[in-house]
């Protein structure tokens, strides 16, 4: 008999045929079906697969006596009740590597986006406005790119900065000690040094609203920031008020609070870009994620430690 598997992400067609050939699926991507699944199968299911921002909570997993694995399809897993899982001894996993070529790729699109200007320029070329008529936008290339967060993506944010022969600095908690980067012990430093500040670092509590009021005037009236990690790490607010003041030039985001509502004050702004939480989403990293979780599906139930454990 195949293990019994709670799935509360929306999986595409070929991913889910795949994991339905190794368990017995009961599908719920939305909280709705959530609720019910749970409530109806709980005392048999024995494995979870969710995603940093659905999660899992304490309370859900106290419902699934039977529960021994929980895994995140990508690396993130902050809304998940890592703490209350360990407490019953229940296995635990991520999507980490997974997707990280993807999200420094988005990473880097939208911050040529939102330095270049790409989304305005279109609809001005649409609207049949020529160069003439339109500001100048400065370079990407040769400017201090700072990076929030050096762990697997922001190293390869690292390395397609260094392809635009960029300055590169980073903030984490500690330095990194094999980096050769430059290192800067807080947050406001390195956003008064930098042009450019690209957030990758976790989300939950320890990072919430990381990016605030004195961070964003700390980056300047020519600095850009953008966002590929979780909303939390942003304070929408500050942003919101430092964009239309001028405080800062331009934001992208990938992630925001409220998702997967937009944020409603960033709406009506023309030096913001924003995108739906596709960072880490490509067939390549969908492709990845789900086959990491398979094998550390197979690895569990053979009584085996998982390969990416949180």
């Amino acid at each position: 008999m195949k293990p019994s598997l709670l799935v509360l992400i929306h999986l595409d067609d070929t991913s889910r045929a795949r994991i339905e050939g190794a368990f017995d699926v009961i599908y719920a991507p939305d909280a709705a079906q959530r609720d019910a699944a749970i409530s109806a199968h709980g005392a048999t299911i024995r494995t979870v697969l969710t995603n940093g921002t659905t999660g899992l909570s304490a309370a859900e997993i106290d419902q699934m006596p039977q529960l021994e694995l929980i895994s995140a399809l990508g690396a993130g897993y902050e809304n998940l009740a890592v703490d209350h899982a360990r407490s019953r001894a229940i296995a635990l996993a991520n999507g980490a590597g997974t997707n990280d070529h993807c999200v420094a790729d988005h990473a880097f699109a939208l911050l040529l986006a939102i330095v270049r200007d790409v989304p305005q320029l279109d609809q001005a070329t649409r609207a049949g406005v020529w160069r003439d008529a339109l500001p100048l936008q400065p370079n990407v290339s040769n400017k201090r790119l700072g990076i929030v967060g050096l762990g697997n993506i922001g190293e390869k944010v690292a390395r397609r900065g260094a392809g635009f022969d960029m300055e590169i600095g980073y903030h984490n908690r500690k330095p990194r000690e094999d980096s050769p980067l430059r290192y800067f012990d807080s947050m406001q430093g390195l956003a008064q040094w930098c042009d450019f500040l690209v957030v990758t670092t976790p989300g939950g509590a320890g990072t919430r609203h990381l990016i605030g009021e004195t961070v964003l005037a700390a980056l300047g009236a020519q600095g850009f920031v953008v966002n590929v990690s979780r909303g939390s790490v942003v304070d929408t607010a500050a942003l919101a008020r430092a964009l239309c003041s001028g405080t800062i030039a331009g934001a992208a985001l990938d992630v925001y609070e409220g998702e997967p509502q937009p944020p409603e004050a960033l709406l009506a702004l023309r030096n913001v870009v924003l995108t739906p939480h596709v960072g880490g989403r490509s067939p390549e990293a969908i492709t990845a994620s789900v086959d990491n979780f398979l094998r550390n599906a197979t690895r569990h139930f053979a009584g085996e430690p998982v390969l990416t454990p949180i």
